[in-house]
């Protein structure tokens, strides 16, 4: 995994270029942040470019009409849009990428995934790929009032394959710790949800939160400007400590084990299904370097996780395993790392939702 000094190396010899000079903070520890562009298109279906296709050649296709994010522009509930970003690559032959959504992205169920030309997957950038790039956005709870420059999504770029095994997962913990108390290692590193009454950063008695259809506007430029009761209803658990999950409803909650990225790690949120399929966890799930680390202010930082059930209500209780966390090796430790230092704004959280939201 290419650390931000390197990625700072591919903007200067213009293998990660733009529109716009790079803002401040837009390289993090292990990923760049992507801007949104100024052209954005209302679809009616998602797709990809395909083999041999640009996505321009598709948007002639698919496009219902095409719109401004210059001076903003709403995007709604149940719709689906194409957006043209400010950064393009013209990456070196042994260089690939991978896209997921911003934390504060996923924490407001604003579903988003990245098309490149002529790919086959979503989020997924070739080795030596050179061309545009595109964000697919499809707010599931809120309409959200988007600008050019906003940035909902990230990217990583890697040499080769950056992965542990289970055994270098466990040396790793036995060493750092990944987890607080005994790791389950398999895959990755497995971590359960907190519904006690004493969640970490929780109101009294409050495990998590249910979003409320129907909401007003978000206005993705606006920081810790929303009443969270506004948009959210809290979750309390039932009487024998488990909270239903209602089919559909999109829910913040939190883990139970405190979690540790060390300084020449990063690592992923893989998403998790249940074996009968009733839901999923965490949408968007990049960890930088850093992050739950003490040095870097972290020590206790909890996983937030973005959970929707699907076909039947689904009881969900304490310390049940709802994840896994799956870490990789950085080709360096980054110059800078996730937390106080650069003004990080999940480290040391606990049950948090996304930054446009007041502490509750």
């Amino acid at each position: 995994m290419l650390p931000s000094q390197a990625l700072r190396a591919l903007a200067e010899t213009g293998a990660v270029a733009a529109d716009a000079p790079l803002a401040a903070g837009q390289i993090q520890p292990a990923s760049l942040d992507l801007r949104l562009g100024r052209r954005a298109w209302r679809v009616r279906a998602s797709f990809l470019a395909g083999a041999g296709r640009s996505v321009a050649d598709r948007l002639s296709d698919f496009a219902m009409h095409e719109m401004s994010l210059e001076p903003g522009a709403v995007l709604e509930t149940g719709c689906v849009y194409v957006v043209e970003l400010m950064e393009r690559l013209a990456l070196p032959a042994d260089v690939s990428g991978a896209a997921n959504a911003k934390s504060s992205t996923g924490r407001l169920d604003v579903f988003t995934r990245v098309i490149a030309d002529r790919g086959v997957e979503f989020d997924r950038v070739p080795q030596g790929y050179a061309g545009p790039l595109y964000a697919e956005i499809s707010p599931r709870t809120f309409s959200v009032l988007a600008r050019a420059g906003d940035r909902l999504t990230q990217l990583r770029l890697r040499r080769g394959a950056a992965g542990l095994d289970d055994a270098e997962h466990a040396a790793i913990h036995a060493a750092l710790g990944l987890v607080d108390g005994e790791a389950l290692i398999d895959g990755g590193v497995g971590f359960s949800v907190d519904l006690s009454a004493q969640a970490a950063g929780a109101m009294s008695g409050v495990v998590g939160w249910k979003a409320r259809r129907h909401s007003a506007l978000i206005d993705l430029g606006r920081l810790d400007a929303y009443d969270p009761l506004d948009f959210w209803d809290p979750v309390r658990p039932g009487r024998a400590g488990e909270v239903i999950l209602d089919p559909g409803a999109f829910y913040i909650l939190v883990s139970r084990e405190s979690v540790h990225v060390p300084p020449d790690c990063a690592a992923e949120m893989a998403p998790y299904m249940a074996v009968a399929g009733e839901f999923r966890v965490h949408y968007a799930g990049f960890f930088d370097p850093g992050f739950g680390h003490g040095p870097a202010g972290g020590a206790g930082s909890r996983a937030v996780l973005e959970v929707r059930c699907h076909e039947a209500p689904f009881a969900l209780e304490h310390g049940q395993t709802v994840g896994r966390l799956v870490y990789e090796r950085m080709a360096e430790r980054p110059e800078i790392l996730y937390g106080r230092d650069i003004g990080s704004t999940y480290q040391a959280q606990g049950l948090r939702l996304s930054k446009h939201f007041r502490a509750a």
